[in-house]
């Protein structure tokens, strides 16, 4: 049995415009992989069964679609070991999704070419096709065009869950957003981003992009603020929370705040990953 790890994501910036045609927002997001992991292992087997995670749907589409796709029958075991918390905007089902695929389609008999592959992972979610290959990227459309994105990595990242924080369904964040007039400005708030990238050159750089356009309607957690008191340069939701980050130059300072807010959330510290 072979195994991948899938790492978690973070999205250092979220810019979401109005409702299209097909029912999917226009975004561009900045997104980053954190070193928090799920462990996922496939090998060949005479149907599909997914063990290890009795919630999951998003690896078992994945493997059906992609075995439609080959025209050939899903005959694989998958073993999922979760660390990544789940429903916190970190992307932990999308990543298992893609771990799952790159470990399947060389196991066909003809494997599918890898933009065959990203439009099966577009298919299945809008985070998957990131999760597909290393590096930060720059997604836009629904999520599914992706420019890779050469970031800066030396620095640290406090990701907090709020201890009573109520996961609010994604797509109901996104009825809030709707509702709003929060996706208005998109264009400037898309060409603010866009400078921003432009001009990156350390870590500290990373606190000019605009701040998630989900966090309001799902409901900004004081942590945000705190962090920010306590030094981080940068914090945000990531994506639809509730899990929120913080960015910091040095190590020591990121732990000192992950033990002040040990009463208000779980609280660790993690590097970027390529």
């Amino acid at each position: 049995m072979k195994w991948v790890p899938a790492a978690a994501k973070i999205n250092l910036a979220l810019v979401v415009g109005s409702r299209r045609e097909d029912g999917l927002h226009e975004i561009v997001s900045v997104m980053q992989r954190i070193d928090v992991c799920d462990i996922v292992e496939l090998e060949r087997a005479a149907t599909l069964s997914v063990e290890g995670f009795r919630q999951d749907t998003l690896v078992g589409d994945a493997l059906r679609r992609l075995a439609e796709e080959a025209g050939t029958d899903p005959g694989w075991r998958v073993k999922i070991r979760k660390r990544i918390p789940l429903a916190a905007g970190l992307g932990g089902g999308s990543a298992d999704a893609a771990a799952a695929l790159t470990l399947a389609n060389p196991l066909l008999e003809e494997p599918l070419s890898p933009e065959r592959l990203a439009e099966v992972a577009a298919r299945i979610g809008a985070d998957v096709p990131f999760f597909l290959e290393p590096g930060p990227k720059l997604a836009a459309g629904a999520g599914e065009r992706l420019t890779a994105l050469d970031l800066p990595q030396d620095y640290w990242v406090l990701l907090a869950l709020p201890r009573r924080a109520r996961k609010t369904s994604t797509g109901h964040v996104y009825a809030r957003f709707d509702e709003s007039e929060l996706a208005s400005g998109f264009d400037e708030r898309r060409e603010a981003l866009a400078n921003a990238l432009g001009s990156l050159r350390r870590p500290r750089d990373l606190a000019a992009f605009p701040a998630n356009d989900l966090a309001k309607a799902a409901g900004r957690p004081d942590l945000v603020d705190e962090l920010i008191s306590y030094g981080a340069f940068r914090a945000d939701l990531s994506g639809a929370g509730p899990a929120v980050y913080g960015l910091f130059n040095h190590l020591p300072d990121a732990k000192r705040a992950a033990r002040r807010l040990r009463l208000a959330a779980r609280a660790r510290v993690v590097a970027p990953v390529w």
